[in-house]
């Protein structure tokens, strides 16, 4: 039986649009890193629409920050009959087996908002480089000159490192000229806010509290970084983030966090539950709209989209509210007097 699934479902990758699986037919398969974030609610509410709408069935999974349960995960995953599999990967490089043990059921793989360096599979992001630098940009416009501290991401996630980069592309030039300097640069283990947390709490016990700025990469990092200064007395420090987490946008709207470069996770799930059903039913990555061809930092030829993301400040909250991201009730929580449209 397993030889005949394995027969089966190399077949349905190699057919013709005649033999094709139809959408009724098709599960796609969703194994998450780390479900308690809030992001990814949002997303996994828009992989569902995708799904729904095309008549597919959802199954998933949550490895709970861990990149062997993840493994275990995605075997379940095929094991339940997934046709296709979106993965957010935990670890980049531990998710190397997973690709491997979809690739022998020749089963598609998305490669969900971060780098899996496998050209199987399809890799499906906003622009993390340009999210940096709307992060540096953002936190340089209010803050250019002064001590620095950079709060990174997960050291297992090449989106860190993405991140990073953007953000030294834009501070590179202040602090060449000696208007910034960096006095303290952390990863945050698995992107948890507890960890950003100590970190900064360390970073400012080591420069008796002497920091101006802080580039955290994510509203994670960014609340642990805020709550950090705010037992030091220095809520109000220029803070960055981003994925426009409803708790951030409210810390914009209260002065206590600049910018949440807002990526629409409506827009990436939508086009993941889209993208997977497509490939599940025989068709080509090259052919997906908005592809194209992207060659990783370690060299690998993949086939990629990115989407296009939006620093928000406390000049343009109202975007969010428009957009039906945020209500303007839990925006404005707390808020007197602030900025439109809490004012």
């Amino acid at each position: 039986m397993r030889k005949f699934t394995t027969l089966l479902a190399g077949a349905l990758v190699s057919a013709t649009a005649l033999t094709a699986a139809h959408a009724e037919d098709i599960v796609v398969g969703v194994s998450w890193s780390n479900f308690q974030e809030e992001r990814w609610k949002t997303d996994e509410a828009a992989i569902k629409s995708a799904l729904d709408a095309a008549g597919a069935k959802y199954i998933s999974a949550d490895a709970q920050s861990s990149s062997a349960k993840q493994l275990s995960d995605v075997e379940a995953l095929i094991a339940q009959g997934a046709n296709a599999l979106i993965i957010l990967a935990q670890d980049a490089q531990a998710i190397g087996p997973a690709v491997q043990a979809a690739a022998d059921e020749g089963i598609p793989v998305v490669g969900y908002d971060r780098l899996i360096e496998d050209p199987r599979a399809f890799y499906l992001t906003f622009d993390n480089v340009e999210v940096g630098r709307m992060q540096g940009a953002a936190v340089l416009a209010v803050q250019p000159k002064g001590n620095y501290v950079m709060i990174k991401g997960s050291p297992t996630d090449p989106n860190a490192d993405f991140l990073r980069g953007g953000q030294q592309e834009v501070l590179q030039a202040a602090i060449d000229s000696g208007d910034i300097k960096i006095v303290g640069e952390a990863y945050t283990d698995g992107w948890l806010p507890a960890n950003a947390q100590r970190n900064m709490e360390q970073i400012l016990t080591a420069n008796d509290n002497n920091v101006d700025a802080v580039v955290a990469s994510n509203d994670g990092t960014a609340g642990g970084a805020v709550a950090a200064l705010t037992a030091q007395g220095m809520e109000g420090t220029p803070v960055s983030g981003q994925d426009g987490d409803h708790a951030a946008l409210n810390r914009v709207a209260r002065g206590t966090q600049t910018v949440s470069v807002w990526k629409d996770a409506r827009d990436l799930g939508k086009a993941a539950g889209e993208i997977a059903v497509a490939l599940a039913n025989g068709g080509e990555m090259s052919s997906v709209d908005g592809a194209s061809s992207w060659t990783s930092p370690g060299g690998t030829e993949l086939t990629a989209k990115f989407l296009a993301p939006m620093p928000i400040t406390k000049d343009n909250l109202t975007a969010v509210v428009d957009a039906g991201w945020i209500s303007k009730d839990d925006l404005c929580q707390g808020v007197e007097n602030g900025p439109a449209p809490c004012n």
